[in-house]
């Protein structure tokens, strides 16, 4: 029995799938989007209460820092913070629930490349990051005065920020085989850089032999960066800062295309 193949059109991807990037990246923003009670609306609430004990804690009491009211100098980190805890969120939790689920067949079985992958994996937790970091702002809004001096380097550290984090999730929910191996990372590796970054303070009043490691933690630069584009003040040098962070996720663009690629903890 012959069968008509008109009936079966060939689809031509091409050099690039674009339809299936797409639909994977739209995948992992409706992940997010669907259920953002929890995913948006509960980490501005956290940000927005972080800002208000410290404000009602040492509002009157803590100097300027370098200048800048301290809860002006305060929010850009804050906002930095949801922004790098969120990408990272989505793409590690991603991975790791379709492990544990046992659906990584999923998005392994469609025609897409490690290329396409990685970024529509990174491209939707950039895009949660960067949503929760605009909905942070636009909540502080009502309570206090921000603005922006220099919107190029708010829109590059909070990019390269989200891209970053995206990147570093999508490793850790790789390598992560069960859950306590994700909190494992978020416990020992990037809390520790979190509030070690100056969020909370200026690093110039830490010992130099502090403030030397500082100049390693890509969160320092991030959060620094960040900040100098709402205030105009910064402890590093922002051009060094916005290179340094650039050619960090240059490395982890490579490492992540290079891990899906060999499979490892997906196909093996």
């Amino acid at each position: 029995m012959q069968t008509n193949t008109s009936e079966f059109p060939v689809r031509r991807i091409g050099l690039i799938n674009g339809l299936g990037l797409w639909t994977l990246y739209l995948k992992e923003v409706r992940r997010f989007t669907k259920v953002g009670f929890q995913t948006v609306l509960a980490p501005v609430v956290s940000t927005l209460l972080f800002l208000l004990v410290f404000t009602l804690a040492f509002g009157d009491v803590r100097p300027a820092v370098g200048g800048v009211d301290f809860t002006q100098f305060l929010a850009p980190g804050l906002v930095m913070m949801g922004i790098l805890n969120n990408a990272f969120a989505n793409s590690s939790s991603s991975l790791i629930v379709s492990k544990v689920q046992g659906n990584v067949v999923d998005f392994l079985m469609p025609p897409l490349s490690a290329a396409e992958l990685s970024i529509a994996f990174i491209a939707g937790a950039a895009t949660r990051g960067i949503v929760v970091g605009l909905v942070t702002v636009l909540c502080i809004l009502p309570f206090m005065q921000i603005t922006i001096v220099h919107p190029l380097a708010v829109f590059w550290f909070a990019l390269n920020a989200a891209l970053m984090m995206g990147m570093v999730g999508l490793l850790a929910g790789i390598y992560a085989q069960r859950f306590d191996h994700l909190s494992a990372v978020q416990n020992f590796v990037l809390l520790p850089l979190t509030f070690l970054s100056g969020t909370f303070y200026s690093v110039k009043i830490l010992p130099p032999i502090f403030q030397t490691l500082s100049t390693f933690n890509p969160f320092f630069y991030l959060i620094d960066g960040f900040r100098y584009g709402f205030t105009g003040v910064s402890d590093a040098p922002t051009l060094h800062g916005a290179l340094f962070v650039m050619a960090i996720n240059l490395v982890l663009g490579i490492a992540s295309y290079l891990v899906l690629r060999s499979g490892w903890h997906l196909k093996t």
